[in-house]
C-alpha cells in the first residue's frame, strides 16, 4: 500500500517573494565628474557647460548611472543637476552616489511597484540565497514595506524559514 506524497508547502497560503525577480538587468555605470575637473581640483563652469552641451549623451540610453566624483574636490550641486538634465529621458535611472546607492535605488523603484494589498494578512517568506547580487539594503527595504501589511514575515526557503515578524493577534472585546 503506497501513501500519496503531499507537498504541504505548495498547498499552503504562504507567499514566496524572490527579490531576484526585481533585479534590473540593465547595465550599471559610474559617471565620474572628476574627468571634468580642471587640474583635478576645480570645475570651471564655462568649460563644463560646453562639455555638457557637446557630449554624446545617447551612449547612456537605458543605462543605470551613479553620478559621483572620485577626486578630493568640492563639486557644486548644480553640476550634478546639470548632468541629470541631460541624462533624464535617456538613462533608465540615475542617482548621486556609489554603485551601492544605485543598486538600492533600482530595488527601491522595483519594490515600490509591489501590490501590497495582494499580500495583506498573508504569511510571506522572502527568499534568500540566489544567483544575482541582491544587496542587503533591498532585504531591509522589503521588510519595511511588508511589515505593516503581512500576517507574518520570514526569510529563507518555504521549507526552512527564519521567522522575522508575526502580526499580533487583535485583542477580543
Amino acid at each position: 500500500m503506497e501513501r500519496e506524497i503531499i507537498n504541504r508547502v505548495a498547498n499552503s497560503p504562504l507567499v514566496s517573494l524572490d527579490l531576484e525577480e526585481f533585479y534590473h538587468t540593465g547595465e550599471r555605470i559610474e559617471y565620474d565628474i572628476a574627468q571634468n575637473l580642471f587640474q583635478g581640483m576645480i570645475l570651471k563652469e564655462k568649460d563644463f557647460r560646453a562639455f555638457v552641451k557637446e557630449h554624446d549623451w545617447s551612449q547612456y540610453k537605458g543605462k543605470n548611472i551613479a553620478l559621483m566624483c572620485s577626486a578630493e574636490a568640492i563639486v557644486p550641486t548644480w553640476a550634478y543637476m546639470l548632468l541629470t538634465t541631460r541624462l533624464e529621458g535617456v538613462a533608465n535611472l540615475m542617482v548621486m552616489g556609489s554603485r551601492e546607492t544605485l543598486e538600492f535605488a533600482l530595488f527601491q523603484q522595483a519594490l515600490s511597484k509591489i501590490d501590497l494589498e495582494e499580500l495583506r494578512d498573508r504569511p510571506v517568506v522572502v527568499k534568500g540565497c540566489g544567483k544575482l547580487p541582491v544587496p542587503e539594503s533591498a532585504y531591509v527595504e522589503v521588510a519595511r514595506l511588508l511589515k505593516p501589511v503581512v500576517k507574518s514575515l520570514m526569510y529563507g526557503e518555504p521549507c526552512s524559514t527564519v521567522p522575522l515578524y508575526k502580526k499580533p493577534k487583535s485583542a477580543k472585546n
